[in-house]
């Protein structure tokens, strides 16, 4: 550890060092590309994805996105990895896409003028509570190892239950919504701890991780925060 992180830390790990910040930093800045593709995306043919898809049938959805994210970071972490930021990029940009595109279907449902609302709701809401599991993660001097296996099994749970609720009972969809959105809250966790106690780890790498868990939670926030702003009506 540098002396300039050193500064910026409290005894208690409470304060960021200049490896944190960056990470949170780049975290953020692609959020904010994410939000704002999903804002443009929502007026183009781009928004009808979510019905071909979830139409045709819901676990359809869950495995072509799931997909999408699971080759997007293998081929960003593997750009990462092995020096090509070429190749880091594409990864990146099909992680971006495939949240943006998903948001965008997501936010078509509701009237256009609700769309910034919607989406600045989503994001307080998120961030609250990406800061309430940070503060957590922070006061508590453990591991959160066992979160990222935890995460897993909730990922793999919803999957399940959201494939046995598209062809037999359609009741256990929102299950499976609630497995998977606490899957992402537990990564969201792990990967907080990731940056708290694995100083050495790539930055790159730590970036897109948190990224992933965040915009996971996000998507999810979003579907919450739109029902509710319709319910109003």
């Amino acid at each position: 550890m540098s002396s300039f992180e050193t500064a910026h830390e409290t005894g208690r790990g409470f304060g960021l060092s200049s490896r944190e910040v960056q990470v949170i930093g780049g975290a953020s800045g692609l959020m904010a590309v994410t939000v704002a593709l999903m804002y443009v995306f929502v007026a183009t043919p781009l928004a009808t994805v979510n019905d071909y898809l979830f139409g045709t049938a819901p676990i359809l959805g869950v495995l072509v996105y799931g997909a999408a994210i699971f080759v997007g970071e293998l081929i960003a972490e593997r750009g990462v990895k092995g020096g090509d930021m070429g190749v880091a990029f594409v990864g990146t940009v099909i992680l971006v896409c495939a949240f943006a595109i998903f948001g965008a279907g997501v936010l078509s449902f509701a009237p256009p003028e609700t769309h910034l609302p919607i989406l600045g709701l989503a994001l307080i809401v998120t961030a609250i509570g990406t800061a309430l599991i940070s503060g957590y993660v922070y006061a508590r001097s453990i591991t959160f190892e066992h979160w990222g296996s935890f995460a897993n099994a909730a990922f793999l749970g919803g999957i399940v239950v959201i494939a046995v609720g598209s062809f037999v009972f359609p009741v256990l969809l929102s299950v499976g919504f609630v497995l998977i959105f606490l899957g992402f809250l537990l990564r969201l966790g792990y990967e907080i701890w990731e940056v708290r106690d694995r100083r050495d780890a790539s930055i790159a790498l730590q970036t897109i991780g948190v990224y992933i868990a965040v915009a996971g939670v996000f998507v999810h926030v979003l579907q919450l925060v739109m029902r509710y702003v319709l319910s109003q009506d």
